[in-house]
Formats: structure tokens, sequence, C-alpha cells
């Protein structure tokens, strides 16, 4: 009721601004009592243009938003409200050019006056609509690329326009749902601090990523987990090395970890490849004293065959220059000694073959699993749509790297997917921050600490 009521407000406003001319024009009669009717055309459009322009800058307000979500939810209203706009003025000039028509009696100046109102009006309402476009265009985290550019091309072409923004509105009115919804959530349960688990929480990424400060692995997660009461921190080990070297880094951040908080043990949730670096930690590196648990997602147990063939059948002079590229980048972001074929290796099924019979699970720590599936090759983009065509040859169900056999391990958590495209290997760590319908990401990994604290760790 409260967001129909701003709606109505706005709506209001911007027509009254749209027809600012034809009220000047037409109701100078009304300001008789005052020495000057100048003066109370200009009281109405003082008051008219400082109400249009406080609800241009602030055309909402949402409790609990952030700035980002603020201005996103201010240019959807924006958005809508031009369309309201839209109708009443064509059904208004309809109406006046009907009833203008019909009467006997001929006003002068009347017709340069309602053509000079329209084109006042035809500005005020593009501009109402640009407003809203780009507040959306830029802070929203849904509209991907293609949707962007789309619209962008084809803004002037009806009716492929109407379409396009019939999408573009959709997308943006579940994003502020969605997040809307998240922030209710959390405020309902603050009290309960839910992910508030006994030993402190080390997220551990997977291969060709790093822990960098300004870009997240996890997307939104962490945040959502702190919200809810957990300590996290990170395994920072380098982006690509051999499983036993990655081992070796992370144990050395986990005793750190320990160091900084008192804390006897660490609870690891470790993604991909960094599921592997944990279980060498833990059961070769002496690091079983100190994990009470371990949660392994998407993380190819039993490698990934398909890089096998690919080794088998690509150029060693191709994969020296690939892996010559890689060393050398990130090297310039961040890694100390980047080894792209030791990191590769290490993930085909001959190699785990050996890693699985050499690395066994130390009955001292609790280990469980989870693993999704994309549905069609269309659920996910360069290079993981590739992947999902791979790896759907040689081993069936995946997640656009890893196979849904090879990431079963421990106790089995379950195996996700969602609506129609299912849910890819960058998904499960809100890799692009997309919205997937069906499946809460930040919230699974909360429902995930709310389990292990409700177990003691």
């Amino acid at each position: 009721m409260m967001k129909l009521i701003k709606r109505l407000i706005i709506t209001v406003c911007v027509l009254l601004m749209m027809n600012i001319t034809l009220l000047c024009g037409l109701s100078s009669k009304w300001w008789r009592f005052l020495p000057d009717r100048i003066l109370g055309c200009i009281i109405l459009v003082t008051i008219i243009c400082m109400a249009y322009l406080f609800l241009e800058i602030f055309p909402c307000y949402e409790r609990g938003f952030k700035i980002r979500l603020q201005i996103l939810s201010g240019g959807y209203e924006l958005i809508i409200t031009t369309f309201f706009c839209l109708f009443i003025e064509i059904a208004g000039h309809i109406i006046f050019y009907a009833a203008y028509a019909a009467s006997p009696i001929t006003t002068k100046g009347v017709i340069p006056l309602v053509v000079i109102n329209g084109i006042v009006a035809f500005f005020v309402l593009l501009l109402h609509y640009l407003n809203g476009f780009w507040r959306t265009a830029i802070f929203s985290s849904q509209l991907g690329i293609s949707l962007r550019v789309l619209m962008f091309f084809f803004w002037w072409l009806p009716p492929v326009n109407i379409i396009l923004f019939c999408k573009w509105c959709a997308v943006v009115r579940r994003e502020l749902i969605y997040e809307k919804h998240s922030y209710l959530l959390n405020q309902a349960r603050a009290e309960n601090t839910i992910c508030r688990t006994r030993y402190p929480v080390v997220m551990v990424h997977g291969i060709f990523f790093r822990d960098w400060q300004y870009f997240n692995y996890w997307g939104r997660i962490p945040q959502a987990l702190k919200r809810n009461g957990a300590t996290v921190f990170y395994g920072k080990q380098q982006s690509s090395l051999s499983v036993s070297a990655s081992a070796a880094e992370l144990k050395e951040e986990i005793r750190r970890i320990l160091a900084e908080t008192g804390a006897e043990k660490v609870n690891i949730i470790a993604h991909s490849k960094g599921g592997l670096d944990a279980r060498y930690a833990i059961s070769l590196l002496g690091m079983e004293d100190w994990t009470a648990s371990l949660t392994t997602v998407n993380t190819p147990h039993r490698g990934c065959q398909f890089v096998d063939v690919l080794l088998a059948k690509l150029p060693k002079w191709l994969i020296c220059f690939v892996s010559a590229r890689y060393n050398a980048l990130f090297r310039r972001l961040g890694d100390a000694c980047p080894d792209f074929l030791a990191g590769v290796y290490d993930l085909t099924a001959a190699s785990c073959a050996v890693f699985n019979h050499k690395v066994q699970d130390s009955p001292k720590v609790y280990y469980q699993s989870v693993m999704s599936k994309m549905k069609t090759v269309k659920s996910a983009g360069f290079p993981l749509n590739i992947g999902y065509m791979l790896v759907k040859k040689y081993e069936g169900e995946n997640d656009g790297l890893v196979s849904v056999s090879s990431a079963v391990r421990g106790n089995f958590a379950g195996l996700l997917t969602a609506g129609k495209k299912g849910i890819s290997h960058g998904d499960m760590i809100d890799l692009t921050h997309k919205n997937i319908k069906g499946f809460d990401v930040s919230e699974f990994y909360v429902q995930l600490l709310a389990g292990l604290k409700e177990k003691g760790f």
C-alpha cells in the first residue's frame, strides 16, 4: 500500500512538471488576488520544480537497503512511473483535443500553448526515464552484459524495445525482492547468531584464483556468514601450485589464524581444488589435530578425466605457452611462484587415484561434501559451457568442470540443482553474484554453518 502511494505521489509530481507550461498559461486567473500574476506563476513553478527535483534525487526509500540498493530501487520506481505518466498524458491529450474539437468556441492562443506544453512534457518525461534507466543500468548486479548491450542498441526499435524493457524491469524487480528478503531474514535471526560456530571458519579457494582484498572469490557469501555470527578467514594459498605446495601454504595460514584467535581448531570450507589442498594438509601435514571439520564444495576428489584427455591431445608447445603466460600474469598479480602445470596435473584422474591411495581421511576430523550440477550447456558462460560438454562426454552429469561422481566423498550433503539451468561450478561460490531462482547461495552456506554449529564444531 505504501509503495502504491509513493508511486502515486511521484506520478502526480511528474505530471505537474510535464504540464507546467499549460498550468501557467491557463491558470494565471487563479492568481488575481496577487498584485502581480507573474508572481503567482513563479510561486507555482517553484513549488512544482522543487518537488520534482526532490523526487528525482530521492524517488523512494527502502528500509535496510544500502546506498547501491537505494539507488537501484529508486531507479526502478522512476521507470515504472514513467509509463504511468506516459499513459495518463496520452489519455489527457486525447480527451483535451476531443473536447476542443467538439467546442464551438475557439480560444485564441490555446493550440500554440498546447504544442509548447507537449514539447516540454516530452523532455521532462525523457529525463525522468533516463534517470531511472541509468540508475538501474549502473547499479544492478543482475542485469547481464548481453541485456545491457541489446538495450543500448535497440532502445529505439519497437516492439523489440518493449520486450527488452519488460525483461529489464523483471530482472531488477527480482533483484530487489531477493535483497529485501535476505535483509528481513537476517534481521529476524540477528540475535540467534546461527553461524557462530565453536571454531573459526577458513574458506579455501580453488585453482586459478587468489584471495584478493578487492575481489572476493566467495562473492556475497562471507558477508552473509558474518552477519549471522561467523568468524571468517581465508586460506590465502597461491592461485596454482601442486596440491602438496598449496597444502603447505594452507597449513601455515591456519597456524597463523589459530595463533591470532586463540582457537583450538578451525572449520574448513574448501571449493574445487582447495578441497584436495585441505585433505593433504590434514592427513599428511599434521593438521588433523587443528581441524574440526572439512566441507568440500564441488571438489574433484577423483580428478577430472577431461583434463587427462586435453593434456594428452593438445600440442606440448601450446601447453607450455599457456603455462608461461599464466605464470607471468599471476606473478604480476601477487603470486610468489605460480606453477600452472603442477596445479593442472594434480587434477588429472590418474594423479587423483594416486592421491586418494596416499591421502586417507583422518578419524579425528568430520568430513562432508556437497556438489551441484548444470542442466544444459546454456547454464553458464565460457569456459564452463565448454567444460560442461567435455565432462558430459567422459563422466556424465557435472557443474561445468567437475563430475558429480568425482565430488562425492565422506558424508555427502546432497546434490544441488535449481530452475531450468541448474547450478554451475562458479555459482557455488557466487562468482558472478547472479541470483538463481530456487537457490540462495548465501543462505546455503548460512545453513551449512548452522549445521556445523549444531554438531558442536
